[in-house]
């Protein structure tokens, strides 16, 4: 019998290839922020380019693709850096910590992708989720298993499902993002980040306040 042919290889595209897609995807991703995404057209997005449209379609098969490849590259670049913040950064608390001001100063200096997210969720209303929401799970792991270790350490209460903290913890973010958007920041983004720490680590309740509450609110727990 003879062998089975080795599977092909699929090379890297060069060099100069990846640059002009990404020239594409960065004056697609301004021009789609600015205008929006149904005023937006091939031809506008050649022009800022000063390149032939037809060289825009050797790239991207129509505006809906190049659209997801401008969320794709913001989130790639959110998620990078969350990285360089969080690199090398041993305490689980302090990693937290770096990542959320992070995430919000990533969104805070760049409005221009809280406007795709925005407009994304609106042009493809039949996707099953969004690009946002993909990346986001994808990335989860890591952080997943930090706090399975911060439970089994005692570090933290174990009541309370990992998977229930990290999507508590995502939507409060995610709709901290959207908040500053729409109607801005009330404290400096250091006073903001220092009172979503402290509210998701501490709690606004003192201990004696806590230890009085506990059975009126979760009396399955008394």
């Amino acid at each position: 019998m003879p062998a089975a042919a080795p599977p092909a290889i699929q090379k890297r595209p060069p060099k100069r290839t990846l640059d002009r897609r990404q020239s594409i995807v960065q004056a697609a991703a301004a021009l789609f922020a600015k205008i929006g995404f149904k005023d937006c057209e091939m031809q506008r997005v050649a022009s800022r380019l000063r390149i032939a449209k037809g060289t825009l379609y050797l790239y991207f098969t129509s505006k809906e693709e190049l659209f997801s490849a401008c969320v794709d590259w913001e989130m790639q670049q959110m998620q990078a850096a969350i990285t360089a913040a969080t690199e090398g950064v041993v305490e689980p608390f302090d990693r937290i910590s770096k990542a959320i001001l992070a995430y919000l100063t990533f969104f805070d200096e760049h409005p221009d992708y809280v406007e795709l997210l925005i407009q994304e969720r609106a042009i493809f209303r039949g996707r099953k989720r969004p690009r946002y929401f993909e990346y986001r799970d994808a990335n989860r792991g890591p952080w997943r298993e930090m706090y399975v270790d911060l439970i089994r350490a005692g570090r933290i209460r174990d009541d309370i499902p990992v998977e229930r903290i990290l999507d508590t913890l995502g939507s409060l973010l995610y709709g901290t993002m959207f908040t500053n958007y729409f109607i801005g920041r009330s404290v400096s983004m250091a006073d903001q980040f220092t009172a979503i720490f402290e509210i998701i680590m501490k709690g606004i309740l003192t201990d004696e306040e806590r230890a009085a509450v506990q059975g009126e609110i979760f009396p399955h727990r008394r």
